[in-house]
């Protein structure tokens, strides 16, 4: 058994990479399941997981009663997310001795006092193998990273329907993520005649939620986090991403892998996705100018024949960022930090 272990209270990228990696992982004759360091409550993200037929389980928070799990379940590794379940995890299985990875997935650092958790689980991370979803994460770890991006899985054939009017911030409501930048594109051409047809949402939460949605609510539609991203994704047909720091993000991949095109920041790991012209566009970090440019861009593609550009979405996903590419990768670090 592999467990994915991480401290999750909602959907985000990690929880769906997490969940893409077990099946991968069972689709190839291993057993995973999800680990979660304790109970938060409601969270939509389970939800997904026993919809995928993905085992998951409970601690209670304690650092002795995940030591405890390890020395008696042995499980034949470990691979921790998020900072919490890495510095925790990553002690507690050396004292077990039980393999364990850490994936490193996010691209900011937090705010007193998680900026110094961060730096923690950072200097801690010596104790295992070490993957990063990003060079620019990877840079950051003063040990060293495997780089391997999150990944999807892809379809056969990429989609050939027309894109729907429909603009989409999906993610996290948080100022690293640029909700905020958002509904101002959003506002900014709802006063434009020419993008009158375009529908503007957000699937998503955060503490900026409420403010958004007072300031913003009759110009953009607020869903709260969704339960079924398919069915989401078949909605879209722009994914804005007006990141002002990030990662790779993984809602760009699942959006590529389904032939829509990404307007995103000019951060991170965006410019490894988005091909300016090819599979989206790119603007400077909060110039909406820019962004207008883009989305202008998009527009043109939308009303002509978006055929080409679907297609070079999907084609860049399958080729750049499949399960296909990367599992493999991810199973010879696992096999390096012991896993037999």
């Amino acid at each position: 058994m592999i467990w994915q272990f991480i401290d999750s209270s909602s959907v985000g990228g990690a929880e769906r990479h997490i969940a893409t990696l077990a099946e991968g992982l069972r689709r190839r004759g291993h057993s995973a399941s999800v680990l979660l360091l304790e109970d938060h409550g409601d969270n939509p993200w389970l939800v997904q997981l026993t919809a995928a037929d993905i085992a998951y389980t409970y601690l209670d928070g304690r650092f002795a009663t995940l030591l405890e799990a390890l020395r008696t379940q042995r499980p034949r590794l470990l691979h921790t997310h998020g900072y919490k379940a890495g510095i925790m995890g990553r002690i507690a299985a050396r004292l077990a001795r039980v393999p364990v990875v850490s994936t490193f997935h996010s691209g900011e650092r937090g705010q007193f006092p998680v900026s110094v958790y961060d730096a923690v689980d950072d200097w801690t991370s010596f104790l295992g193998q070490r993957i990063a979803v990003s060079a620019q994460i990877g840079e950051r770890l003063p040990f060293g990273a495997h780089l391997i991006p999150s990944y999807v899985t892809t379809s056969d054939a990429p989609p050939v329907m027309p894109l729907p009017a429909v603009a989409a911030f999906v993610g996290r409501l948080s100022v690293e993520k640029g909700p905020d930048l958002f509904c101002e594109l959003a506002e900014r051409a709802s006063a434009d005649p020419q993008f009158a047809d375009i529908e503007w949402h957000v699937w998503g939460d955060g503490a900026m939620r409420e403010g958004l949605v007072a300031e913003h609510g009759l110009r953009v539609n607020f869903h709260g986090v969704a339960t079924d991203m398919e069915a989401v994704w078949r909605r879209v047909g722009l994914l804005v991403m007006p990141s002002r720091s990030e990662g790779v993000p993984l809602a760009a991949l699942e959006a590529a892998a389904r032939g829509i095109p990404v307007l995103a920041s000019r951060v991170g790991g965006l410019p490894a996705v988005v091909e300016d012209g090819r599979t989206g566009w790119l603007f400077e970090c909060a110039n909406l100018v820019d962004g207008m440019g883009g989305l202008q861009n998009w527009q043109t593609v939308r009303q002509g024949s978006s055929v080409a550009m679907r297609r070079a979405c999907w084609e860049k996903a399958r080729d750049d960022f499949s399960e296909a590419r990367w599992l493999p990768e991810v199973m010879a670090v696992y096999t390096e930090a012991g896993w037999n």
